[in-house]
């Protein structure tokens, strides 16, 4: 009986947290941590260095810069507008996180290609729920979709090339 209160407990928690506004940060670090861990050694990683990569792909360390600021002005958009896109917001953060996965850690292209297109579907519905309600936080989300198409782009070539 102690372990079924002390659960319950713990997931009225969970669940108080997908729920407030300042977990957004808290998810977007997570996320950035998580997805961060299954590409973290790809200098090392002779699947990824054997494959025909477009010339477009930028060196490793151009990642490393991008990803922080995209996840800080993603994390800034979802805060502002946390009432009008919270659900959608934690559901595509999972996809984004799944994508490394998919792609680094388990070496499937083409399931991680489909991955970024949901990507894309669902971050372009966030940015226009976005656009109608808040320019900033859509000036501020623009850059994350731009970079999802390009890294699709990047993802295709693979897939088609490999």
């Amino acid at each position: 009986m102690k372990v079924f209160l002390r659960l319950s407990v713990v997931s009225l928690e969970v669940g108080k947290l997908f729920n407030k506004k300042s977990s957004v940060f808290v998810f977007v670090l997570l996320a950035l941590f998580l997805g961060g861990l299954s590409s973290s050694n790809t200098g090392d990683d002779s699947w990824y260095q054997g494959l025909l990569k477009s010339q477009l792909n930028p060196p490793g360390y151009v990642f490393g810069i991008v990803w922080p600021i995209l996840y800080l002005f993603m994390g800034i958009s979802a805060y502002r507008s946390f009432d009008l896109i919270s659900k959608l917001f934690l559901i595509q953060l999972f996809f984004n996180t799944i994508w490394s996965w998919l792609f680094f850690a388990y070496h499937l292209p083409v399931i991680a290609l489909l991955d970024i297109w949901l990507l894309i579907f669902l971050n372009v519905k966030i940015l226009l729920m976005l656009y109608k309600k808040d320019s900033l936080s859509t000036i501020l989300y623009i850059p994350y979709v731009l970079w999802l198409l390009f890294a699709s782009y990047l993802n295709l070539f693979i897939v088609l090339n490999n």
